[in-house]
């Protein structure tokens, strides 16, 4: 299927993955800090933003993960450092497992993966089977206000009018309702147990109040970066700081890997 994208800057090759319920937007702020260095490539992932549904509604990581490779691959990336937050880093880090060969460096940003202890807000009512039929038609804004407001840090400031509007509207757009409940309630195979064979260098980037994800422990030689005040939208949270943290990553590479 075609992937809606965003492309902007000169340089070695950086893919921002979103979220989920969110899109291209949610890592526009770290993609615009990067531009200046890389050329950064950032998708709209199946059934958010303004790529739309899935047409066979398979909503599984590796699924997304063998769409994300070949959506790449059209535009002619076999070689590229990929980023991505939340599902976007769960799905990075499967395509670091099943592509060893493209991926040259890997930033993993509150990525999801393990066996979660507990889901968050919009999943949780996602999975509800009362209100599952009455969310493919309507999602109100509040619930979209409430769940933002939930995946900030206490002191966060960010979720406004501007964000929830943007948020709302692009959750509303025609089947993106439907591919929500759809991947809310696909059945992930746990694939955590491979965590330890991923091979590309890995930059961990962790909210100081998440936790339940090993990557920094399970990743051999993986580097891990702590923000003490983000919540799990930390791209959108302190995004100079995960910029800057990504820059640096990569720098030592820019003669080496592939443009």
């Amino acid at each position: 299927m075609q992937l809606s994208y965003r492309r902007s800057g000169q340089g070695p090759v950086v893919v921002l993955l979103h979220g989920s319920g969110s899109s291209l937007e949610g890592v526009e702020r770290v993609a615009s800090l990067l531009s200046a260095r890389f050329d950064v490539i950032r998708p709209d992932l199946p059934g958010f933003g303004r790529t739309g549904p899935r047409p066979d509604r398979d909503y599984t990581v590796q699924a997304y993960a063998s769409t994300v490779a070949q959506f790449l691959e059209s535009l002619g990336q076999n070689r590229y450092a990929l980023a991505g937050n939340s599902l976007g880093g769960n799905i990075a880090w499967n395509l670091a497992l099943d592509h060893p060969e493209r991926v040259t460096r890997l930033v993993l940003i509150n990525a999801t993966g393990y066996p979660e202890k507990s889901l968050p807000a919009g999943l949780r009512l996602a999975r509800n089977p009362l209100v599952r039929p009455l969310l493919r038609r309507w999602m109100p804004r509040r619930a979209t206000k409430r769940n933002l407001e939930s995946a900030v840090g206490p002191g966060s400031k960010i979720v406004d009018d501007a964000m929830v509007d943007r948020v709302h509207t692009l959750m509303s757009r025609p089947g993106n309702r439907s591919a929500f409940i759809d991947f809310a309630n696909t059945d992930q195979p746990d694939r955590s147990g491979e965590i330890p064979r991923i091979a590309a260098p890995t930059l961990v980037l962790r909210s100081a109040g998440i936790d339940g994800q090993n990557f920094a422990r399970d990743i051999p030689g993986s580097q891990e970066l702590t923000n003490p005040d983000s919540g799990h939208l930390l791209p959108e949270e302190a995004p100079e700081w995960v910029a800057d943290a990504i820059r640096t990553f990569l720098t030592p590479q820019h003669t080496d890997e592939a443009q």
